[in-house]
């Protein structure tokens, strides 16, 4: 049995089985817990899994099923959720020695509208240190590995989600996405991962990395399936200043609408690229001849200032990270170390043992570019350039519908490819980094493989609040094209 699973019942199809009362909720929990338990020692996708929650959580679904109640719509859909989402009771780590013992006293929005929309809770999933990192291998509990092949990393910082989704261990799977972080594991998982427009769905809950460009997505097996989410978490927050109060469409019904006339835009800057792996290319290039088959007008647009995306991002992030784990003192919650002379001293410890080394390099990286004398040169700087960023996708947006480009430069790299240059990882997401810089929803899925047989991935991007859009050409995509129904065998075997 493969560890990459192929696509399996769908969230609709699932909820017309139990309404006819063909399979319980209790059935399919049953069978991803079975999963869990043959694959997660390899993939390590799941953290801590709940696994007495998820039963009692089906057997409700069940008894009202079987009283005639009108069922929710996620009723009974075993999902996981990244750790760095607060669940009420269970432990949220961040994968951090920081907040190892740390469990929240309140439920995060997205999480609570999950659990009221009766979805059933597997676990908590893997990720990079405090959602820092592009390959899961800075947590500080161990990586999670590529389902695909466990050689390789399964991206990042969502990567146990993206795994966990991939192995067939859960329906679907909550991650955040700050600078790619649902949409480049999700390319290198093979699975689709949808980063919402900035304040589409509350962050209330969510621990802060940067909070100007965090934002809650799903991963799921098909396009249909992310729509089904979306609809659940999306909408206004009074808790979260930055979620935005427009209501919420239907998104599943726009996926089937025709995609003729539609203006597909190529982002010449994102196809000269020097590190594009050549199958990775030609593979998206071929996705774009798809959507020009099915009616959509193919064109080319530029975004001068593309480039510049990733030098702006990793001064305004890591200087954002600064100030929100500025809290982390080893006084009121998280790690403290056993023994110092000084509230000073204790405070420096703890932060020095509870932190890793990529967190602790990119809030010196933050404290630097915010301090005296550098603030102006640096961080005002970069957010000069984060606004001609948006206004390069504003004039494309001006000429086109979507933009099109890969979600990475590469497929799935080995472990330790990039250990001794964080220069390296940090290019990994040079191509998702600017939607999050401008506020735009943007969504990968799979077009097709390497020669090693290594999913590629595509990216979609639309304006502000167009996730109707989103969702519609890249529903459209996914079935004509039928990529993850034709891939070749994954490479090992359970």
């Amino acid at each position: 049995m493969p560890l990459a699973r192929q696509h399996g019942m769908g969230i609709a199809e699932w909820r017309q089985q139990l309404a006819r009362g063909e399979v319980s909720a209790r059935e399919l929990t049953e069978r991803h817990l079975r999963r869990i338990s043959a694959v997660d020692e390899r993939v390590h996708a799941f953290l801590e899994v709940t696994r007495e929650r998820a039963l009692t959580d089906a057997d409700r679904i069940d008894a009202a099923r079987a009283a005639g109640e009108t069922l929710p719509p996620l009723a009974g859909v075993p999902l996981a959720i990244k750790d760095n989402l607060c669940t009420k009771g269970i432990r949220t780590t961040c994968s951090s020695r920081m907040l190892e013992s740390f469990v929240p006293p309140y439920e995060s929005t997205v999480t609570e509208r999950l659990w009221r929309a009766g979805a059933v809770l597997l676990g908590k999933t893997n990720l990079d240190e405090f959602a820092m990192g592009s390959s899961t291998e800075t947590s500080a509990f161990g990586p999670s590995r590529n389902p695909w092949d466990p050689e390789r990393v399964p991206g990042g910082s969502s990567g146990g989600s993206a795994a966990a989704v991939a192995a067939g261990e859960c329906v679907a799977a909550l991650g955040s996405d700050t600078g790619g972080s649902i949409r480049q594991p999700a390319a290198f998982c093979g699975v689709v991962g949808l980063k919402p427009t900035y304040g589409r769905v509350s962050r209330w809950g969510l621990v802060a990395f940067a909070s100007s460009l965090d934002q809650v997505g799903p991963f799921t097996s098909s396009v249909a399936d992310a729509a089904e989410i979306l609809e659940v978490i999306a909408g206004a927050d009074p808790r979260d200043a930055t979620c935005l109060r427009e209501p919420v469409p239907c998104y599943r019904e726009a996926l089937e609408a025709p995609l003729k006339g539609l203006r597909v835009g190529l982002i010449r800057e994102c196809f000269e690229q020097q590190g594009l792996a050549p199958e990775v290319r030609a593979s998206v290039l071929a996705a774009a001849q798809t959507l020009q088959g099915l009616g959509c007008e193919l064109v080319e647009v530029n975004c001068p200032r593309f480039d510049d995306g990733i030098a702006t991002y990793y001064v305004i992030a890591p200087s954002e990270a600064s100030a929100n784990l500025a809290r982390y003192d080893g006084v009121k919650y998280g790690y403290r170390a056993d023994s110092a002379e000084s509230l000073a001293a204790m405070t420096a410890r703890s932060r020095a043992e509870g932190f890793g080394d990529e967190v602790q390099r990119r809030i010196l990286i933050g404290t630097y570019a915010l301090s005296a004398g550098y603030v102006d040169a640096y961080y005002r700087k970069a957010q000069q350039v984060r606004t001609l960023i948006r206004r390069d996708f504003d004039r494309a947006f001006e000429q086109v519908d979507v933009l099109l480009t890969p979600t990475s430069p590469t497929t799935a790299f080995r472990f330790g490819a990039h250990k001794d240059d964080p220069l390296a990882m940090y290019l990994a997401d040079l191509l998702t980094i600017p939607a999050n810089l401008a506020g735009l929803p943007a969504l990968s899925l799979p077009c097709g493989f390497d020669a090693e047989g290594l999913p590629i991935g595509l990216q979609l991007m639309t304006g502000v609040l167009q996730e109707a859009l989103l969702l519609q050409v890249a529903h459209q995509y996914e079935q004509a094209a039928r990529v993850m129904t034709t891939r070749p065998s994954a490479p090992l075997a359970a």
